[in-house]
């Protein structure tokens, strides 16, 4: 019986309702007994106060055992309960009920000890006297301050046992009426609840596939497990197949999040529906504010619209060159998802900037070296000419035609010497000679070297290392070549009068290196170009020089893993760093 759905809500719901008014009944039952003791304390307090208040005149302060019998009597035919009257040692002075000379002395009776410590005291114990549970309260008798007697009234408790004992019946009777009618409520709503669940097991049947639908069901499961074991199939099924998009959705996500080219998804009305991370980067947005966004208001640019416009209105891929923010130039590509995504757009977002950067440079590369070349050949082909149109017939002028040959050529191969060594360092084919140096072994010679330049051209020339500086770790020719570079360029670009210095610092675990000019100072639009190759500002465009100095000490410094960079103010000078590591 107790298999099917309708007996497993009946059977429960009974024994709840049971168990409910059984717990129900004891706690009124003893709330029941307690309020009727409470009340009877307080009911026999009031009576012996009364009592009291009567035989008072009656007992002398200091009086020595008298009897007070005919009281207790008394009052105890007109309460119907016996009444004691005790002395504050605990001596019998009046009995209702027994002989008073046969009664043991009071004084450990506990309504005794707590109303002679507060006024009033109450206890329930069983009366060996009477055979019967009994209630005493004690109550105190003053004269003035002090206690003469104490005044103790006793009910037997057979009424508070008849009127739990009634209400007990009453709340049997109810019970029992209460589970009859939970079990005739339980039954109808069982019945409610266990036809739409057959009803539902079949539709879900219909939708398992035929060969997992025709898997027998055991007929002695309920309802619930009927259904239960028709849902686990559909499960199977359906974490199988969740299993699977799982895996495709972390594959997406993966590549999206991985993926350095930016990527939208742009639904029909125009509405942003995924962005990656590259493409937040791109844009400069935060996809908290992205999603559901229009498509002009998250890249804030009207070429990738009007891609995604032309796409739409085509269905034909649309490619588009712009650029965004300070030189970084994007290839933006359209492609519709239709009809994979009905009426959605794959918006797809390439940095073109490094190859528009690396153009650039070779670009401007050719350019610097025929520039560079052009010079120096147009010089070489003047002379030529000159000498072939006679000038070899004057010794001494064709004598200074040659050593201004012979300067150009110089010039000519300081250039090709500088590239050449330029693109072995870059292809990282010259070999370092990294050992433990001392920063002053470093800077004493290019000092040396440069000293009587600097001297000549009227600077004042100054070195600052302190001999305490721990070594680096490196090449000290190559670095030489550097310092010389950094130092030749602070004593062209120096007025006389002006002042040089070379110095080092530690910072942290590196050396760094200052070269400090006061010299005509760099643009600041100029600042990010310096060590371009062949890269001259316009103030030094007339002066000697290949270009390529600052270049090469860029990748020299990081080939020993260090950093260099520039620091300047036009008209007060500039200040060139760069790092080494300790050894």
């Amino acid at each position: 019986m107790f298999r099917t759905l309708r007996w497993r809500i009946v059977f429960p719901y009974v024994v709840l309702i049971l168990l409910s008014m059984l717990g129900l009944g004891i706690y009124l039952s003893n709330f029941v007994r307690q309020a009727y003791i409470g009340d009877l304390e307080s009911k026999l307090a009031d009576e012996a106060r009364m009592i009291g208040d009567v035989i008072q005149p009656d007992i002398t302060l200091g009086a020595s055992n008298p009897n007070l019998d005919n009281q207790a009597k008394h009052w105890a035919a007109v309460l119907d309960a016996r009444v004691t009257i005790i002395a504050p040692d605990g001596t019998i002075w009046g009995e209702s009920h027994e002989d008073r000379t046969l009664m043991s002395n009071h004084s450990d009776r506990p309504e005794a000890i707590q109303a002679l410590a507060n006024g009033v005291g109450s206890s329930m114990r069983f009366s060996q006297t009477l055979g019967v549970d009994m209630m005493y309260t004690a109550v105190t008798v003053k004269q003035g301050s002090a206690t003469v007697a104490l005044v103790r009234v006793a009910l037997p408790l057979s009424h508070v046992v008849a009127d739990v004992a009634s209400l007990q019946r009453v709340l049997i009777a109810a019970t029992l009426l209460a589970a009859l009618l939970a079990l005739l409520l339980a039954v109808l709503i069982a019945g409610r609840i266990s036809d739409p669940i057959r009803q539902l097991t079949q539709s879900v049947l219909q939708l398992v596939p035929r060969k997992l639908a025709e898997l027998p069901i055991p007929p002695e499961k309920d309802e619930i497990s009927q259904l239960g074991q028709v849902f686990n199939t559909m499960a199977v099924r359906l974490n199988t197949q969740i299993n699977d998009l799982k895996a495709e959705r972390a594959t997406f996500e993966a590549v999206l999040q991985k993926m350095t080219d930016g990527v939208l998804i742009v639904d029909a009305q125009g509405l942003v529906q995924l962005v990656n991370p590259a493409a937040e980067k791109m844009f400069t947005i935060k996809s908290d504010f992205t999603v559901g966004k229009p498509l002009i208001e998250v890249v804030r640019h009207h070429q990738p619209a009007d891609m995604w416009q032309r796409c739409q209105t085509t269905g034909e891929p649309q490619r588009v060159d712009f650029e965004v923010g300070h030189r970084l130039y994007l290839q933006g590509i359209a492609i519709s998802l239709s009809p994979v995504i009905p009426g959605s757009t794959l918006l797809l977002f390439q940095d073109l900037s490094r190859q528009r950067q690396i153009e650039s440079m070779r670009r401007d590369f050719i350019s610097n070296v025929s520039h560079e070349l052009r010079t120096p050949l147009a010089a070489l082909k003047a002379l030529t000419e000159t000498l072939q149109s006679g000038a070899l017939e004057d010794p001494p002028a064709a004598r200074r035609f040659l050593q201004q040959m012979e300067t150009e050529v110089d010039s000519l191969s300081l250039m090709v010497n500088e590239l050449l060594e330029l693109s072995r360092i870059e292809s990282g084919r010259v070999p370092l000679n990294l050992a433990s140096t001392h920063p002053i072994d470093i800077l004493n010679p290019a000092y040396e070297r440069l000293r009587l330049q600097a001297e000549r051209a009227g600077l004042s020339f100054n070195l600052e290392c302190s001999a305490d500086l721990p070594p680096v770790l490196a090449d000290a020719a190559r670095i030489q070549q550097v310092l010389v570079n950094l130092l030749h360029n602070a004593i062209k670009f120096t007025s006389a009068g002006g002042q040089v210095s070379v110095s080092a610092t530690q910072q942290g675990q590196a050396i760094r290196f200052a070269v400090v000019d006061t010299g005509i100072g760099i643009d600041t639009d100029d600042l990010p170009r310096i060590f371009e190759r062949f890269y001259k500002v316009d103030r030094s465009r007339a002066t000697s020089g290949t270009g390529l100095g600052l270049a090469i000490a860029r990748h020299l410094v990081e080939a020993h893993n260090g950093r260099i960079w520039v620091e300047s103010e036009v008209g007060k000078g500039s200040t060139f760093y760069f790092t080494l590591p300790l050894a």
